[in-house]
């Protein structure tokens, strides 16, 4: 398999777009969920600033472990409802955090990080994940990253089996 990463232009919402099209061509006929989240990982780490993790971490029926990702080492193990990974998981709904250090119970995997993103992966209305991205700068992430990253996420549930 050849797979180019093309740069991305035009606004920040255009660049998502292309974004997301190119994570659905990266992960289009291929259904194993470790070598897409591995790809997708990478994919995105290398496209957007500013970001110092982004990875997967998967729901093994009790708690959150790591995934593929691209960044420092992670914690393994976080538990449902506990930090940013655990909140999104519980509630399934997107975490936007502009400061990790305000959120109440905040997992500090890497202290260099100072905002985050968590997307929770739902499959057949079934937790599978989260899809988790951190940056060292604070207010990194806003609603055109949600939506953005949102579609990348769509774009790995989209490639797991019926």
């Amino acid at each position: 398999m050849s797979f180019t990463v093309a740069d991305l232009t035009g606004d920040r919402t255009e660049q998502y777009r292309q974004l997301a099209a190119q994570a659905q061509a990266l992960v289009a006929g291929e259904h194993d969920r470790i070598a897409n989240a591995a790809n997708l990982a990478s994919l995105v780490f290398h496209a957007l600033p500013d970001v110092n993790w982004v990875g997967f971490y998967f729901y093994d029926g009790d708690e959150l472990v790591v995934g593929p990702f691209q960044g420092k080492p992670a914690c393994v193990r976080i538990a449902i409802g506990k930090g940013v990974c655990g909140t999104a998981a519980e509630t399934r709904q997107t975490q936007l955090v502009p400061d990790v250090h305000a959120f109440p119970g905040h997992i500090a995997c890497d202290a260099d990080t100072r905002s985050e993103i968590v997307v929770p992966l739902v499959h057949d209305d079934a937790l599978i994940g989260v899809f988790d991205l951190d940056s060292p700068k604070p207010r990194r992430f806003d609603d055109i990253d949600r939506d953005g990253l949102e579609a990348v996420a769509q774009a790995f549930l989209d490639s797991l089996p019926a």
